[in-house]
């Protein structure tokens, strides 16, 4: 059995039965309770368990059923095309870009088509839009595949955002909160994004009204450390108002 047959294993006991511990996962898989420990690691980085004294426990987030990616990118469908034009609108030629997951984001590659420009992203949709652009400078970077919603994900993922230096980032949410907290619902992504947000000079939050609040429990950062939020005419104004109290920009797509 391969290690990714065995992890694979391990979590689909955890959805099963809530939490297990190492001894009862090695007698189960017939390995030794130090190659159960190694591979509970690696799934506690990446997001899909929690490691608990002697054991492990399904991630809360795991343990929800998540939006696919298709299902998704029918929602808002309208507010996320003007996001992303206005959005895309910001890049200037020979700027190097990072796109976070989502299908906005997406949408924002699909405007770069044809540009002189670097675009760096773990997002499978946005590599599928730019493949075969020869004018575009491509970096996908490496990692766990989340198949559900076309991203890449996990330690690896993280230390490579940590590797670069962008001139725009454009971060994704789940919810912008009133207090001014951009929150998240994933913590193998929110660890990402807080890596993408230190790699760029200026950093976009693109986030259509059905985003405020939204939803997510994980904080990304806060508004004071948005530049530019690109959002729809139904956000809310007191939340927008905090972003420009922060000296972030507001635009209104």
């Amino acid at each position: 059995m391969t290690s990714s047959m065995r992890r694979a294993r391990i979590v689909s006991s955890l959805r099963t039965k809530g939490a297990a511990s190492v001894r009862e996962l090695a007698q189960t898989l017939q390995v030794s309770e130090s190659t159960i420990r190694r591979d509970l690691d690696v799934l506690d980085r990446n997001g899909e368990l929690v490691r608990t004294y002697g054991g492990a426990a399904l991630s809360p987030q795991a343990a929800v059923p998540e939006i696919s990616f298709a299902a998704s990118a029918e929602r808002d469908s309208a507010g996320k095309l003007a996001v992303a034009e206005r959005a895309a609108a910001l890049v200037e030629d020979d700027m190097v870009v990072v796109l976070d997951i989502g299908t906005s984001t997406r949408l924002i590659a699909r405007r770069l088509r044809g540009r002189p420009v670097t675009v760096i992203t773990a997002n499978l949709a946005v590599f599928d839009e730019l493949r075969d652009d020869e004018a575009v400078r491509l970096c996908l970077l490496g990692g766990v595949v989340r198949r559900n919603y076309l991203s890449l994900v996990g330690s690896l993922t993280e230390a490579a955002f940590r590797q670069v230096s962008a001139d725009l980032v454009f971060l994704s949410c789940t919810g912008v909160r009133p207090n001014g907290h951009v929150v998240d619902d994933m913590e193998v992504e929110t660890l990402n994004k807080q890596a993408m947000i230190e790699a760029a000079d200026r950093v976009v939050l693109v986030a259509s009204e059905t985003k405020f609040p939204g939803t997510g429990s994980l904080r990304v950062c806060s508004l004071a450390r948005i530049d530019t939020l690109v959002t729809t005419s139904g956000a809310d104004p007191q939340t927008l108002e905090l972003c420009r109290e922060a000296g972030g920009k507001v635009i209104i797509a």
